[in-house]
């Protein structure tokens, strides 16, 4: 591959949660546009035992982390508010970055997304 075609990786962030592992790669493109990919890895099993990783990606550009953001806080409101709570303390966990430095991240279970 091209040095110029391929696309720099300019930080990551891995955030386990449950089951599920979650990683952040803020990327740029050959003319130094910014995106952020967010993928989601969970470990599953064959039926003959063998491990296997699946794992779902999403793109979100730079034009759209706005309305991402205000989406996201809108659904995790209006959950706070079906479930009768006040907004939660979430139990702080630590994220590792990939210059080994850590930061704490706030755990939430997505178990029942499944259902």
């Amino acid at each position: 591959m091209d040095g110029e075609n391929k696309k720099e990786e300019i930080y990551s962030a891995a955030v386990r949660a449950g089951k599920r592992t979650y990683f952040f790669d803020v990327k740029s493109t050959k003319k130094n546009d910014y995106y952020l990919t967010i993928t989601e890895s969970k470990k599953k099993f064959s039926e003959n035992g063998d491990s296997f990783y699946e794992k779902h990606k999403l793109f979100l550009y730079r034009e759209d982390f706005e309305k991402f953001i205000e989406g996201l806080q809108d659904v995790v409101k209006k959950i706070e508010k079906l479930e009768g709570e006040a907004p939660k303390t979430h139990q702080v966990h630590e994220k590792t970055h990939q210059n080994g430095t850590t930061n704490s991240f706030t755990d939430i279970e997505f178990e029942d997304l499944d259902k």
